[in-house]
C-alpha cells in the first residue's frame, strides 16, 4: 500500500511540474495558484479553530487531518489566495497517501517549479511550517 502510495506522491509532483512549466511568467503561475486555492472543497468555519491552527504562517491557516497510518487526508484552508494555492499543491502531493509515504516523500516539486524563489521569505516559512505540520500528524500515526 505504502510503495503505491509514495508512487502516486511523486506521480502528482510530476504532473505539477509539468503543469508549472506551461506558464512563460510568474505572473500567470501566481495566478494559477490562486485558482488551484479556489477549487479547493469547501473549509467549515467550525473547523477555524486553534487547535487546528498552523503556527508559522503570517497568514491565517487551519489544517485538519483525518484518517489513519494506512491513509491520510488533509483539508486545509487560508485567508490568502496565494497560500490557499500553495495548500492546494501540498494536498495534491500528501493527502490521500499513507503515513509512511508522507514521510518520505520529499518536496521536490517547490523546487522544481521555482517557487523557492518566487515566494516572499514569510510565504517561504509558511509553506515549510504547513509542510512540517502534515509530516508531524504522518509521524504521529505511525507511532500511536
Amino acid at each position: 500500500m505504502s510503495e503505491t502510495s509514495a508512487m502516486a506522491a511523486e506521480a502528482a509532483q510530476d504532473a505539477i511540474i509539468d503543469e508549472f512549466a506551461f506558464f512563460a511568467d510568474w505572473t500567470e503561475r501566481y495566478q494559477y495558484l490562486i485558482d488551484l486555492g479556489r477549487k479547493l472543497p469547501e473549509f467549515p468555519d467550525a473547523w477555524k479553530t486553534d487547535a487546528h491552527k498552523v503556527h508559522g504562517c503570517q497568514s491565517q491557516v487551519w489544517l485538519v487531518p483525518s484518517g489513519d497510518a494506512g491513509r491520510l487526508e488533509f483539508a486545509a484552508v487560508s485567508d490568502s489566495s496565494i497560500v490557499t494555492g500553495l495548500i492546494a499543491l501540498l494536498l495534491r502531493v500528501y493527502s490521500g497517501r499513507s503515513a509512511d509515504a508522507i514521510v518520505s516523500t520529499e518536496p521536490r516539486f517547490i523546487e522544481a517549479i521555482g517557487l523557492a524563489k518566487h515566494l516572499s521569505p514569510t510565504r517561504s516559512n509558511g509553506l515549510a511550517a504547513m509542510l512540517q505540520t502534515i509530516k508531524q500528524h504522518a509521524r504521529a500515526t505511525l507511532t500511536a
